[in-house]
């Protein structure tokens, strides 16, 4: 029961994470219609932005976080801006962008193969890992507890900015219909922004605590793929399906850890995938549209 209640913590801390990054593939895909592959590449701008300042001295967890969050939100900006919007005004065929996303991903991640080099590097110890007693009933780490919380609040924070903002009432009524919400007035390229930049945030704290649970890489971003695997479980373009395919994948991983094989985890988790599709190819909370890509 103790092993049990633990792979269940762990299982919901590591499905947190993977929440964080695959809200912002569905967020993207809520508005645009199309799977956006270069959104690991903003984990990893996270963690190195992270790593570059606690290793430079004078900021803490908190200051160099802030740092992260932001730079990783802006430069998913910067990506839609140079490579997605040209394309978007000059095409409304999704697939161009999902290409160009492709190459995205590999250009983020070789300028970080040739700037900083492509060896595994450790976050300072900076993030409590230390093991917690679980109210009596079974030891835990303190950095999965922390990952849990912190991705709780802010995925509650985003329900709150896309609940009570005028942003955020923007952003829902472009998921049904980007048009249609131009022509009520919606500055359609500032929403757009506004979306990759939300993504882009929550990718970066998803890759500060994957930097720490694992190591930081140019390539941390391909972790991304459970991600997009745990959105489409849930159904693309849906917020709370992104949610849910995440803890389940997330319970999945560390229950087929504990009690079979660490060998076995991405049988299962791709296992999941494939019945999923058979059985309901739109997800758990998807809706058909009239294209997907």
């Amino acid at each position: 029961m103790e092993t049990l209640i633990q792979q269940l913590i762990n299982g919901l801390s590591l499905g947190s994470v993977y929440a964080l990054i695959a809200v912002g593939y569905s967020l993207v895909y809520s508005v645009l219609l199309f799977s956006n592959f270069a959104h690991g590449g903003f984990l990893v701008i996270g963690g190195y932005i992270c790593y570059f300042a606690l290793r430079a001295g004078g900021m803490n967890i908190l200051l160099a976080s802030l740092a992260a969050l932001v730079g990783s939100g802006l430069s998913a900006i910067i990506v839609e801006r140079l490579a997605y919007r040209p394309i978007r005004e000059r095409t409304p065929v999704t697939l161009y962008m999902l290409i160009a996303s492709m190459g995205m991903s590999i250009v983020i991640e070789n300028i970080f193969v040739v700037t900083v080099g492509g060896r595994f590097r450790a976050l300072p110890p900076v993030i409590p890992t230390n093991p917690v007693n679980f109210f009596g009933l079974a030891t835990t780490s303190a950095f999965d507890i922390l990952s849990l919380v912190t991705a709780v609040v802010f995925l509650v924070g985003l329900q709150i900015f896309l609940v009570k903002t005028k942003w955020g009432l923007a952003i829902r009524a472009a998921s049904y219909n980007l048009k249609t919400a131009g022509l009520m007035g919606v500055n359609v390229n500032r929403l757009i922004a506004i979306v990759f930049f939300v993504a882009g945030l929550l990718a970066g704290v998803g890759g500060i605590f994957l930097s720490v649970r694992y190591t930081l890489y140019p390539q941390l971003g391909m972790i991304t793929t459970k991600a997009f695997v745990a959105a489409v479980i849930g159904g693309l373009g849906s917020l709370p399906g992104a949610v849910v395919g995440s803890l389940i994948l997330g319970l999945a991983e560390m229950l087929t850890a504990g009690f079979i094989s660490s060998q076995f985890r991405d049988l299962v988790v791709f296992g999941i995938l494939i019945v999923t599709l058979i059985v309901r190819p739109t997800g758990l909370f998807g809706k058909s549209v009239g294209e997907k890509v």
